[in-house]
């Protein structure tokens, strides 16, 4: 995420203490260790980004580590003092994987790839959607059952409207077994909108947050299904009738798998990353792309990774500033393990 004056914030799994870390990196490109996890106590391995209040204090979640080593969520002043507000015990949820959303009163929502009260997992639960008041009280908003009747293992971040309802997506769990997109009202009723069925004609395996147009529509990725079984974006509308926007892997160069959400401009088109495909790199896979998608369906490359330069491998969502530039991380490659970089398209 990116503040008013440009600058960028992330997190980094590992590195540091070797437990990973909170950055920064200015406008111009300078980059400062805000926060080194130490371990256990602190919690460790932050997979997701991070979110900001009007203060510049920052929120964020590790997914292990903590009291119980299920993950932490936690805050970040300015100062870099951190505070954990919330450990994962395991029937509250466990190992958080995605970026946290923040309302006007400062709470947070979020999911758990695990834990909770579903038995998946070997009993170790079918993963949860939780909120974090401003003082660190935790509730669980949804416990998932997995199944055929819900879905399991939500590894993506959720989408809050402005009446409260949050929406996401499940890897796994619904009718198929490939996975579901959710819509929870402020009250915490669950509805399924979509369950995905795989290839070749639908999407499977939905890893990141949706967004969403003035109109209630949804739009999102899946990491594998579609025609070419190399992943999906799709339009879901509000009463949950689903269109495949693009299917991945109908030629060499135009990615695959696309494990991160989108953004969309003023104009509606969908910008996004795929970790793998763009070319013969990273041992043939190809090393990812950076895609934008029209209106009406049409993709185009806007820049396809290798490991000699911009980094390799993107696993996160891009940020896209007023003037159009788009900002990300690549999970490795670089001048040594992985970059922050910045495309105009």
């Amino acid at each position: 995420m990116h503040d008013s004056t440009g600058n960028l914030y992330g997190t980094t799994p590992i590195g540091g203490t070797n437990n990973g870390t909170v950055f920064e990196v200015s406008s111009q490109g300078t980059e400062t260790l805000l926060h080194m996890f130490s371990g256990k106590g602190d919690g460790f391995g932050p997979g997701a980004g991070l979110v900001i209040d009007a203060s510049g204090n920052l929120y964020g979640t590790t997914t292990y580590g903590g009291t119980h080593n299920f993950g932490t969520v936690f805050k970040l002043n300015k100062a870099g003092k951190k505070t954990v507000l919330h450990n994962f015990n395991g029937p509250d949820g466990a190992n958080p994987w995605a970026d946290l959303v923040r309302d006007a009163a400062g709470n947070l929502y979020g999911t758990t790839t695990a834990g909770g009260s579903g038995n998946c997992n070997s009993g170790g639960g079918c993963g949860t959607v939780f909120m974090v008041s401003a003082n660190g009280t935790e509730k669980v908003v949804h416990s998932f059952a997995g199944g055929v009747a819900d879905g399991q293992t939500p590894f993506a971040g959720l989408l809050r409207d402005a009446a409260g309802n949050l929406y996401g997506t499940t890897y796994g769990g619904g009718t198929a077994g490939y996975g579901t997109v959710f819509e929870l009202s402020a009250t915490g009723m669950e509805t399924i909108l979509h369950n995905f069925a795989g290839y070749p004609t639908d999407g499977q395996g939905p890893e990141a947050v949706l967004v969403r147009d003035a109109a209630g529509n949804l739009y999102g990725t899946t990491a594998e299904g579609g025609a070419h079984a190399s992943g999906t974006v799709f339009k879901l509308s509000k009463i949950g009738k689903e269109k495949l926007l693009y299917s991945f892997g109908s030629t060499g160069t135009d990615g695959k798998n696309p494990a991160a959400g989108l953004v969309r401009d003023t104009a509606g088109n969908l910008y996004g990353t795929t970790e793998a495909g763009g070319g013969t790199g990273c041992n043939g896979n190809g090393c990812g792309t950076v895609f934008e998608l029209t209106r009406a369906g049409v993709e185009k490359v806007l820049y396809s990774f290798d490991t000699a330069n911009a980094g390799a491998v993107p696993f996160a969502a891009l940020i896209l500033d007023a003037a159009g530039n788009l900002y990300g991380t690549t999970s490795n490659g670089g001048a040594g393990f992985g970059t922050v970089f910045k495309i105009t398209p």
